[in-house]
C-alpha cells in the first residue's frame, strides 16, 4: 500500500511540474486587462475593483489616458467615456511629463533603449532624457528596467498593445495624469 501511495504522489508531482510555467522576469501588474466594469480578479486570485472611468481632469474626446500612480491605461472614446478598454502597464525608469501629448510616431518593431526587442511601439513624449512610448516585448516579458539606463518605455501585455495599436494613430491625444 505504501508503494502504491508513493507511485501516485510521484505521478502527481510529475504532472504538476509539467504544468508549471517558467518564472517571469518581472511580476505582472496587479490587474488583468478588461473592459471597464465591476470587480475583477488579478492573476493571483485577489479581488479588486477595476477603475470604471479615467481619473477626473483627464480630458474629453478620443484619447489614451495613462495614470502614473495607478500604472493604468484607458482607451477613451469620448463623451461619457462609455465602453472603455482599460488595462495595467509596467512603467519605465523615467516617467513622461504630466499633461496632454500627441502620438508622434508608430513603429511595428525595434529594439528598446533597454536592449529588449519590442513590437507595436507608440511614441508620445520626449522629455526627461528618454523617449516615452508604449510597447510590448516581442517575447511577452517585461523585465525590470536596466540599472542605470533611462528608459521611457511603458510596457504592455501583447494583447493590450494590440488594442492600443488599433486605437491610436499619429496625432491621437495621450493624457498623462498623476
Amino acid at each position: 500500500m505504501t508503494v502504491s501511495a508513493l507511485a501516485v504522489v510521484a505521478v502527481l508531482a510529475v504532472q504538476a511540474e509539467g504544468t508549471a510555467s517558467p518564472p517571469a522576469a518581472r511580476a505582472e501588474p496587479a490587474a488583468s486587462p478588461s473592459k471597464s466594469g465591476p470587480s475583477k480578479s488579478d492573476p493571483s486570485g485577489e479581488k479588486h475593483d477595476t477603475p470604471r472611468l479615467p481619473p477626473r481632469g483627464s480630458g474629453e474626446g478620443r484619447r489614451v489616458v495613462y495614470s502614473l500612480g495607478q500604472d493604468r491605461i484607458w482607451l477613451a472614446e469620448g463623451s461619457g467615456d462609455r465602453n472603455l478598454v482599460t488595462f495595467t502597464a509596467w512603467p519605465g525608469s523615467v516617467d513622461p511629463r504630466v499633461g496632454e501629448h500627441k502620438v508622434t510616431g508608430r513603429r511595428d518593431a525595434t529594439t528598446g533603449s533597454d536592449g529588449v526587442p519590442v513590437v507595436r511601439v507608440v511614441y508620445f513624449d520626449n522629455s526627461g532624457g528618454a523617449a516615452a512610448a508604449f510597447s510590448a516585448a516581442r517575447d511577452g516579458s517585461s523585465p525590470e528596467p536596466a540599472p542605470g539606463k533611462k528608459t521611457g518605455a511603458v510596457r504592455l501585455r501583447s494583447k493590450d498593445s494590440q488594442s492600443l495599436w488599433s486605437f491610436v494613430e499619429v496625432g491621437t491625444s495621450v493624457v498623462v495624469v498623476r
